[in-house]
């Protein structure tokens, strides 16, 4: 099986958002399953509403790359405010939830300028229904976040997914 899970930053240097790490265990990521995540962020800007998010979603088929649609917010979507689907899904003046928490993470907007850690960190994967397109294979992501037309951020991911 090619691949395994992989991420690099590739915004301009310049970019105030920056991943500093994060790592992924198991590889190959399995559904239903548990999760260990760590990860690093720094960011030289606040980033308030709206924040918006641009994912492309690619999966290999053979030797090439097929851009998958966006169905049902999931996909090569386009998110035009990141910061109210967070509180859709966390109700402002609700906690955030574990291990956010524990490791002062914010879930909500406007996240604050700074470094942002979170230490290796287990996270349930429930057996959901994954659109039929979301089958066992290797997957390429690419999201860039920005804000007013600024660029804040960008990563890519690669990693391969088995239920």
């Amino acid at each position: 099986q090619v691949g395994g899970f992989a991420w690099e930053n590739c915004g301009d240097r310049r970019d105030p958002v920056v991943l500093q790490s994060l790592s992924v265990a198991p590889d190959p990521i399995s559904i239903p399953g548990s999760l260990r995540v760590s990860a690093a962020v720094n960011s030289g800007k606040t980033m308030a509403s709206p924040l918006k998010a641009v994912l492309v979603v690619e999966k290999a088929l053979g030797d090439l790359w097929i851009q998958l649609p966006c169905i049902d917010q999931l996909g090569s979507c386009t998110y035009n405010d990141v910061c109210t689907l967070l509180d859709e899904l966390i109700p402002p003046g609700t906690t955030c939830p574990e291990p956010l928490l524990t490791y002062g993470i914010p879930c909500h907007c406007p996240f604050k300028a700074g470094s942002y850690s979170l230490p290796a960190s287990d996270f349930v994967l429930p057996d959901m229904e994954l659109p039929s397109w979301m089958t066992n294979g290797n997957y390429r992501v690419r999201v860039v976040v920005s804000n007013g037309g600024e660029e804040l951020g960008c990563v890519k991911l690669a990693f391969s997914l088995q239920s």
